[in-house]
């Protein structure tokens, strides 16, 4: 996200939990990179496991100071609803 958009935060976390339409949640650092707030350790990993890819549309909102709601749609428009299937316990938040 750009840095611009980041004044809208009370404070930019280094950390963010990511919540989707599950249970589940996922935690990933966050990382400055070339004037824009990315997504670092463990966006890899939840891209994988949710399939996102080419072409799909992923939203992101600022539940709390610390955790986004994800909301992927597909290639169609459609938002793709995940099972919350074994993932790689390093990312799972701790609720």
């Amino acid at each position: 996200m750009p840095l611009d958009f980041t004044k809208h935060f009370i404070a930019v976390s280094t950390e963010f939990k990511l919540k989707n339409n599950t249970v589940c949640s996922w935690k990933v650092t966050v990382k400055l990179m070339n004037d824009k707030v990315t997504l670092d350790q463990g966006w890899a990993t939840y891209a994988a496991v949710h399939q996102i890819k080419i072409g799909y549309m992923v939203t992101l909102k600022l539940l709390t100071p610390d955790t986004l709601k994800v909301i992927i749609f597909d290639d169609d428009g459609i938002e793709v609803v995940n099972k919350c299937g074994k993932h790689d316990e390093a990312f799972a938040a701790k609720e």
